[in-house]
């Protein structure tokens, strides 16, 4: 290369670079060879093959790069010890090797030189255009330098500062947007303390679309985070704000949030959150009114009933804080269904507002997403209705299940039912439920109530029963159940918190329990401002806060200052029936009631008490009702059961069936006191009807206990069995029933027997309402309680007087004066037997005797009578069987019969209104009988089978014996004894 260069240097030539500055040569670092070279070259030719063989052989590495030092290297191959000819054949080999190498450059050169020639001078050229290109620039430099200093350095520096100052204005207003943007947390949160929810939200949006629009700022991209952040923030607080709404629903507070969830494009999940927020609310609520009575009751600050379950909570709730916490859930409930009620009404008013029709196609699509999220809403709410109730449901028989109410007092339990029936009275119009659950589960209460109840009241009334002296408790004449039914109903037509539906039969106005049921009250009340529970207390109170009324007042005493009242009060009662006929029998009766109870009895017709006045003339005057505090006391536990009974209808046939065991424990009592005597039972006159005793039989069977208690427990079925029973209660042993004087308690008998008299009316005045509350498939018990027991109740007169009858006159001293005297006379007597005057003064005294006790105790027509009746009777058949002991009778004895039987019932009229005489055919018959013939005896004998069987053989040996035969006497004496007679 140094040599072509030096090869160019001496012909006069200079290389691209040296001639062209900035110029470089296509062929850089290459040696040209030079004239003589390339003459030499050419005629030294050799071989082609040959010289491509020499530059094949040359080294690879002199091919590597331009900075490969040749010298270096083959110095470097030099062997330690030279040899001179080695030295010289290896440089004559290189020799060959640079000739061979310049030969082939130089034949390329030659090769191309018409184009380096032709392109040397287009370099030229273009180095001549560079020269006068560099003086046009340099001139225009010299005159654009003129131009600035002169003109536009001023005009210029001006639109270029106005366009500088456009641009900082521009970045100005989105410095201060940024930093308004930076410190809207603070604006948010004070619109949070506020509770606009939809200007944080709207704002929140606002601040979002803006800081998108500077997103090319870097501080934008932590700003759009923070916004975020505090969007999430905002909706975490209106999720809080939407759960108030679930206890105290305000209309404002609650539109800001439905329209701050719009605003969001999330008012179906706000739905969803909200009754999932009413469960909670419900949850949370009854578990903090449960608590709180818990830890008082607790005394302490114990933090472990934090802890339970609100089931195991609940079995800790006293018996005394019992109530007031039911109420106090009752009334937190309310407060939750009636927001869920409220929530409601504010959707369907809203639906109705926005349902105007759409403009344009856009708002048409916005419009059916509107459309689609209130029926969304709607549907969610309708089914809501029932979960929510269900929920209410099952927190309310948690907690009444969760404690035993059998050892509640009356009145306590009665309040406990009365707030349920109201709660469930409540379920019924929030979603039309019949509250199965809660039926339920106050069944299953109210029954294990009952029993313990019913229980305890029956050996109470044994108590009463065993403690009875059977006194006259003074009471007004015109005391009675239907008068106080329809004073009761007159009022509560006029009364605020009164109920159509409370005209059925209550009468038991007890001091601290309500005498009309409250969640009845609240249902007039309801009904009279026209709308529901819901509607009334909308805008505030409780229907679960009691209202107290003053019954002082409306009371009255039913008990007269003394047994007796005035002439003018029972002269004012005959004119009242007198002058009244025209009026309806319900609207002639008196109001009466009492502070413990009410007591009804029938009304009485005009006729009755003219009957009386004129046919009692002896006794007492005035109607003085007949009845005991034993009475009151089982008409009071009836007033309660029927309270119990209307309160809770599920149970009635359970209340109804222990209603009627009361009454069947009284009645059985008075038997068993008064009626049961069994020399008198096997009289054969009937005295108790195979009805009477069938009930006494049942009664006997599954109400009364009279086994003694079991040294050792016996099966359970039987002592359950037992438990159901009552031990047959004791007369008292101040009650006396053998006096002569006081005809063997006649006073008492009376008091005993006319109060159940009196205690059936007022079941029989029930009838209609057990009927309408009995269940269709149980009335027929309740038919036949009526039918078997209650009609049997006037029964008891004959078999309970028939014993004072018995005892009152000497029958056996009227049997001896009769065997004493002679019947076979043979004259016609015109004076009557001595023991007729016997008689007639024992039946003298008898009527004293009764009139002393009427002193005592009011005697009814109806007692009078049967008295009578009895004495009569027994004294007619004593006559019988004082005939019938004769031994011999002349025809002028048989008419001395008839002559005495005629004077004592000639006698006897005069003390007696009693038309006809009882059994006086009897005895007229069995005189006349004295004079048949054999052939008529044996028809007669057939005929007649109300005589013994000793009466008749008496007939048959004393009238036939010397006329007939051995063989005819056998005849009739086998038709007396003939099987199908019935015993006497």
């Amino acid at each position: 290369m140094q040599k072509i260069k030096s090869l160019m240097a001496r012909q006069g030539l200079k290389s691209p670079q040296e001639s062209v500055p900035e110029v470089k040569s296509p062929v850089e670092n290459v040696r040209i060879p030079s004239k003589e070279e390339l003459r030499e070259l050419r005629e030294n030719r050799s071989d082609p093959q040959a010289e491509q063989e020499i530059i094949n052989s040359i080294e690879e590495i002199y091919f590597s790069n331009d900075s490969f030092d040749v010298v270096k290297y083959e110095l470097e191959k030099l062997p330690s010890v030279l040899n001179l000819q080695d030295v010289e054949e290896y440089r004559d080999k290189l020799k060959q090797q640079q000739a061979a190498v310049s030969k082939k450059v130089a034949d390329l050169i030659l090769e191309k030189q018409a184009a380096y020639v032709k392109e040397l001078e287009r370099v030229t050229s273009l180095q001549t255009n560079l020269q006068l290109a560099a003086v046009i620039c340099t001139n225009a430099r010299r005159q654009l330098n003129i131009a600035k200093e002169g003109f536009t350095q001023a005009s210029l520096g001006l639109l270029a500062n106005q366009r500088k100052r456009q641009l900082l204005i521009g970045l100005l207003k989105s410095l201060r947007t940024i930093k308004t943007l930076q410190r809207t947390d603070v604006r948010l949160s004070e619109m949070l303390e506020e509770e606009d929810y939809p200007g944080a939200i709207q704002l929140c949006l606002e601040c979002q679309k803006a800081a998108s629009t500077f997103k090319h700022y870097s501080c934008i991209s932590e700003l759009n985070s923070k916004l975020q952040d505090t969007l999430e923030q905002i909706e975490e607080q209106l999720d809080v704000a939407l759960s108030k709404t679930c206890k105290h629903f305000e209309v404002s507070h609650y539109t800001k949030v439905q329209l701050a969830y719009r605003l969001l494009g999330k008012t179906q999940t706000a739905m969803d959150q909200l009754h999932m927020h009413f469960t909670q609310a419900i949850h949370n609520t009854v578990f903090q009114v449960v608590l709180g009575y818990v830890e008082l009751c607790a005394g302490n600050s114990d933090t472990k009933f934090q802890k339970l379950q609100y089931k195991d909570l609940c079995t800790h709730i006293t018996p005394d804080s019992y109530i007031p916490c039911l109420s106090d859930l009752c009334k937190a409930l309310w407060e939750v269904m009636l927001s869920y009620y409220r929530t409601m009404s504010w959707h369907e008013d809203h639906d109705n507002e926005e349902s105007a029709p759409a403009s344009d196609g856009r708002s048409e699509i916005a419009t059916d997403d509107s459309n689609f999220n209130r029926s969304y809403v709607k549907k969610k709410l309708e089914h809501g209705l029932s979960r929510i109730w269900q929920d209410v449901q099952l927190k309310a028989k948690t907690y009444l299940l969760g404690t035993d109410l059998s050892n509640f007092k009356y009145d306590d339990f009665i309040f406990v039912l009365d707030i349920i029936s109201r709660l469930m009275q409540v379920g019924e119009e929030f979603c039309g439920s019949k509250s199965e659950v809660l039926q339920e589960s106050i069944r299953k209460q109210s029954v294990n109530y009952f029993k313990s109840y019913h229980r305890i009241r029956l050996e109470e009334l044994r108590m009463f029963l065993e403690n009875e002296t059977w006194e006259l408790c003074p009471v007004k004449s015109n005391f009675s159940i239907l008068q106080l039914h329809i004073s009761v109903s007159q009022e509560r037509l006029t009364n605020k918190w009164s109920s159509p539906d409370d005209l059925e039969f209550k009468f038991m106005r007890q001091s601290r329990s309500p005498s009309v049921s409250p969640s009845k009250q609240y249902t007039t009340s309801a009904a009279a401002a026209g709308g529901s529970l819901f509607d009334q207390y909308q805008n505030g109170g409780n229907p679960f806060e009691l209202q107290t009324d003053n019954k002082d007042d409306e009371t009255e005493d039913v008990l007269a200052a003394n047994g007796y009242e005035s002439d003018e009060l029972e002269k004012s009662a005959y004119q009242d029936y007198d002058s009244d006929s025209d009026v309806p029998d319900e609207l002639k009766r008196d109001y009466v009631d009492e502070q413990t109870g009410d007591v009804p009895v029938k009304s009485v017709s005009k006729e009755t008490l003219k009957s009386r006045k004129k046919s009692d003339c002896y006794l007492n005057k005035g109607n003085t009702l007949i009845l005991t505090n034993t009475t009151l006391n089982v008409i009071r536990l009836v007033g309660k059961y029927m309270q119990m009974m209307n309160i809770l209808k599920p149970i009635a046939f359970d209340v109804i069936h222990c209603m009627s065991q009361l009454f069947d424990y009284y009645l059985y009592a008075v038997y068993t006191f008064f009626g049961r005597e069994d020399m008198y039972e096997s009289t054969g006159l009937g005295l108790i009807s195979s009805r009477l005793r069938t009930t006494l039989n049942r009664i006997q069977e599954s109400l009364i206990d009279l086994e003694a208690p079991p040294e050792t427990s016996g099966p359970l079925t039987a002592t359950e069995e037992r438990k159901e029973k009552v031990p047959s209660p004791h007369l008292s042993h101040l009650v006396v029933l053998n006096s002569t004087e006081t005809l063997y308690g006649l006073a008492e008998r009376v008091v005993a027997t006319e109060s159940l008299v009196f205690l059936a009316d007022q079941f029989d005045c029930l009838q209609p309402h057990l009927d309408a509350m009995m269940p269709s498939a149980k009335k027929p018990f309740l038919q036949q309680f009526y039918s078997q027991t209650v009609s049997t109740a006037s029964e008891l007169r004959k078999p309970i007087y028939w014993i004072v009858a018995a005892k009152a006159i000497d029958y056996e001293q009227m049997l001896h004066l009769m065997a004493n005297v002679k019947w076979d006379i043979k004259e016609i007597m015109s004076q009557h037997n001595v023991y007729i005057d016997t008689l007639l003064k024992e039946f003298e005294q008898f009527n004293k005797k009764l009139s002393e006790v009427s002193k005592r105790v009011r005697i009814p027509l109806q007692v009078s009578n049967v008295l009578w009746e009895h004495c009569i009777r027994l004294a007619n058949r004593t006559i019988v069987e004082g005939y019938a002991n004769v031994k011999k009778c002349s025809n002028e004895g048989r008419a001395l019969m008839q002559l005495d039987f005629q004077q004592f019932l000639m006698k006897l009229e005069k003390l007696t209104d009693i038309r006809p005489i009882p059994d006086k055919e009897f005895v007229e018959t069995y005189i006349k009988a004295y004079y048949l013939t054999e052939n008529d005896m044996e028809r007669w004998i057939k005929e007649h089978r109300e005589y013994s069987t000793k009466q008749l053989t008496n007939l048959v040996n004393v009238c036939l014996g010397s006329h007939i035969n051995k063989k005819a006497r056998q005849k009739l004496i086998a038709a007396i004894d003939e099987p199908d007679r019935p015993k006497r």
